[in-house]
């Protein structure tokens, strides 16, 4: 039996070594945990979340949520662990980090297919097909090696991650639960600002003090990707940005008094006992003093005590239009896969979906056989072509989330606004999905 390397066992990883063992052929996953961790790494286990616990919108309407749908139907280890350990968020999908790595961790180490090898891999001269799935994180060793193999097309860009706080020291005379426009269960906490309050805290944010970048990250320009901001970068742009961002009070009411305010803090479900939440926008590079100053002005969280603080981190992307094609493969070396957030493509979610085409099409490679493209009409497909053309703007490639900007227009008029378009390009969607599944299961069985 031929066998297919997959570097790294994050989201994109994980999906392609399962994906890639489901085709039929053995795959050894590496993992340089627990011998070497990243600086925004915390567990050991596989596919940890190191950014937010949301897995975004589940609604069909929404370019993310049909995304999952497509890779739920096809049969996503990822997306069976998400609903798996899946915690209540409203319209999103959330889940608890630790029970969702733990989901996956044990359904890949008890793969007959799979056998998982600690370790960093510093060089890709691999004989056998190869995805490499490393993330934007990816270390310092292995990111020299495909700056070589790349001739060092890459592309930086600042991640950051939001604190955590002990729900138990969250004040509920002040906070209430609701969710925005009572959508689903009220399982947001939020935190009600008055003007004078939210003034306060504005004037506080973008004058704390900021952390350090590492060596590693001087001379650097600090290239911020506009889907996860650090919340001090976004005040900075106006007094405003936050009421209309991660603050906006818009269809949220107290319960009680049936109150609405001038700005909203919302905290998020982290597990799914209700112990720990997340600040919902509040990624940040404040250092951890400024961090727990700062945050405790948020009515509620005066005397919050902090499970994790915030961090920021440097991402690495690939120029991917000049490099892959729309099965995640080299264009020069096609028995190379990319695969996860280093592609460009933005998202928990995104990267599972890269690292399902990526999988599946590096077992066909191994065996001799022809790519799998998947129709651009689905949001699988569209991300995958995304990638490989850069989108309708040449020369400006940048990470993206699904969206439905990026799949082929309707072929009639669309009538009822927005709504009415995302509800067509669902369907549409779908109906490719359900055409092209069984051509995607005669591919990952053909020999």
């Amino acid at each position: 039996m031929v066998n297919v390397n997959v570097i790294g066992a994050g989201l994109a990883g994980c999906e392609a070594a399962w994906q890639a063992a489901r085709s039929g052929v053995r795959v050894t996953l590496y993992e340089m945990k627990p011998g070497k961790r990243t600086p925004a790494h915390h567990s050991d286990g596989f596919s940890e979340l190191v950014c937010s616990n949301s897995l975004r919108s589940a609604e069909l309407t929404n370019a993310g949520g049909l995304l999952k749908e497509e890779l739920l139907r096809m049969g996503s280890l990822i997306m069976e662990a998400a609903y798996a350990t899946r915690v209540s968020a409203g319209g999103a999908l959330a889940v608890d980090r630790e029970r969702f790595s733990g989901y996956i961790t044990e359904k890949i180490r008890n793969c007959p297919g799979i056998e998982t090898v600690s370790g960093e891999i510093t060089s890709l001269d691999f004989e056998d097909t190869t995805v490499v799935a490393t993330g934007p994180l990816t270390s310092d060793a292995l990111a020299e090696e495909i700056k070589r193999i790349t001739g060092d097309r890459r592309l930086y860009f600042y991640d950051a991650a939001a604190p955590i706080v002990d729900a138990s020291t969250v004040d509920m005379e002040k906070a209430f639960f609701a969710s925005r426009y009572g959508k689903g269960t009220p399982d947001y906490i939020n935190c009600p600002f008055t003007e004078p309050e939210y003034k306060a805290f504005h004037e506080a944010l973008i004058s704390a003090e900021t952390a350090e970048l590492h060596d590693f990250e001087k001379g650097d320009s600090l290239k911020v990707f506009e889907g996860c901001m650090p919340v001090e970068v976004m005040a900075r742009r106006g007094a405003d940005t936050l009421r209309f961002g991660p603050m906006k009070p818009v269809g949220i009411r107290n319960p009680a008094t049936d109150e609405s305010y001038y700005a909203v803090v919302q905290l998020r479900k982290e597990n799914e006992e209700g112990t720990m939440y997340n600040i919902v926008g509040f990624q940040t590079h404040l250092t951890w003093g400024e961090q727990k100053r700062v945050f405790r002005m948020i009515p509620g969280l005066e005397n919050a005590e902090f499970l994790r603080y915030g961090v920021m981190h440097r991402n690495t992307f690939l120029d991917s239009p000049s490099l892959l094609d729309a099965d995640y493969s080299m264009r020069s070396r096609k028995d190379l896969y990319f695969a996860g957030q280093m592609t460009g493509v933005e998202g928990y979610i995104e990267s599972c979906a890269s690292g399902f085409v990526a999988g599946i099409n590096a077992a066909r490679r191994a065996k001799g056989l022809g790519p799998v493209l998947f129709p651009e009409t689905m949001m699988t497909g569209a991300m995958a072509a995304y990638i490989s053309t850069g989108g309708t703007l040449p020369g400006t490639f940048q990470p993206m989330n699904a969206n439905f900007g990026i799949v082929p227009g309707p072929d009639r008029k669309i009538k009822g606004g927005k709504r009415a378009r995302a509800e067509y390009y669902s369907e549409r969607a779908l109906e490719a999905l359900g055409s092209f599944i069984p051509e995607l299961e005669k591919a990952k069985s053909e020999t």
